[in-house]
């Protein structure tokens, strides 16, 4: 059996990991890129949602390098998420592909079924092991998450561009190498080091600005032209309000983002107060948060005719007068442009900037979430 997933952010390090621990062979997809989208794009519905498209395309490609069993997320409620898999699947045998398709469907809807799915792919896995082995190999995603989030913050203070960039790959191979619980915890603090030793100006002037949107278009930097490290090189620091370990953890205390999703709803409810599926209330959410944080902006991204975010969009004018803070939106599809993006960025950071220079900008509120470490 050669499994494969497709590519979301950074969830790859994880799989390595979980994929060697289960003892089955995991096929990675070859790094998205233009083909990735072009192939994925030319099977799938013409008004389906960008992730998907790209789903399809890693899928191909993984097919053509030897995998035989796909795994996919599952979900429900409003967003078309839910039907990824099930599309997926119909477009992948309709192309003449033969291979197992396997639905991983969310913990909350049935513990077993979950256990199941995993059984499907390892016999003989007893549920103690399984846990043993998600709960480690989960500790191994969570310090690769708070890795990349210190680079938000350390690449828009780095003395020479791209050290920030340079240090992440050297923090991600002692991270990759490290196997018990505690190596985990050695190597996450012994890789946080080495970002931190980028050569630093703290006395840099740089804007504060928060990422919020739909969890692909966050998560997957080929989705959106790699936006943190373009902003980053703005000297823009960065906080984003989705990671990989708390987008898939069963509580969703988003021990990552450090503001679990309740209260994120909570912060919404005055303007959505249920669920429209996908991020649509964090999306609000995490507007209202960072307002109230001090912030300069807020960049929200979505795909094109993404229901949820589009939801969220039609709400953000009202969101932007009650707490004076600027939102960009920019919606993605396979025809998008990485310049015509960049050109909207430069634009929105001239206008937060002069609204520094007018003084129209709370007093940021610096949020240091707990000490990253390997504990689930």
């Amino acid at each position: 059996m050669k499994v494969s997933v497709p590519h979301m952010g950074h969830l790859h390090w994880m799989m390595d990991d979980l994929f060697e621990r289960l003892e089955v062979e995991y096929v990675k997809p070859p790094p998205s890129t233009t083909k990735t989208l072009t192939i994925g794009a030319k099977h799938s519905p013409e008004f389906a949602c960008l992730p998907l498209k790209i789903n399809v395309g890693n899928y191909i490609e993984a097919l053509e390098t030897g995998a035989d069993t796909l795994v996919m997320a599952g979900g429900h409620g409003p967003c078309r998420f839910g039907y990824y898999g099930i599309v997926e699947q119909r477009i992948l045998l309709d192309l003449g592909y033969e291979f197992n398709f396997l639905m991983l469907e969310p913990f909350s809807d049935g513990a077993l079924a979950f256990y199941k799915t995993f059984k499907s792919l390892s016999p003989g896995l007893t549920i103690p092991k399984l846990y043993r082995i998600l709960k480690i190999s989960f500790s191994k995603g969570r310090a690769f998450d708070y890795l990349y989030k210190r680079s938000l913050q350390v690449r828009a203070y780095e003395v020479n561009r791209g050290d920030t960039s340079r240090a992440i790959r050297e923090a991600e191979q002692i991270l990759t190498l490290a196997r018990t619980p505690d190596e985990i915890e050695e190597a996450a603090r012994e890789a946080l080091a080495v970002v931190d030793a980028v050569e630093q100006d703290p006395d840099r002037e740089v804007l504060k600005v928060c990422v919020v949107g739909e969890f692909f278009l966050l998560l997957e930097p080929f989705s959106n032209f790699g936006l943190e490290e373009i902003l980053g090189h703005m000297d823009v620091y960065l906080e984003r309000s989705v990671w990989v370990t708390d987008w898939i953890a069963p509580k969703r205390d988003n021990k990552v983002y450090g503001f679990p999703k309740k209260f994120v709803e909570e912060k919404a409810a005055p303007y959505l107060n249920h669920n429209v599926g996908g991020e649509g209330r964090e999306t609000i959410g995490g507007i209202v948060l960072a307002a109230e944080r001090g912030f300069d902006g807020i960049i929200q991204l979505l795909p094109f005719g993404c229901m949820p975010e589009n939801i969220a969009t039609s709400i953000i004018p009202k969101v932007q007068r009650d707490h004076d803070i600027p939102v960009l939106t920019l919606a993605f599809d396979e025809q998008t442009g990485r310049a015509g993006m960049v050109t909207r960025i430069e634009a929105f950071l001239d206008l937060l900037e002069a609204r520094r220079k007018t003084g129209k900008t709370g007093t940021y509120v610096s949020y240091v979430s707990q000490k990253p470490s390997a504990a689930v």
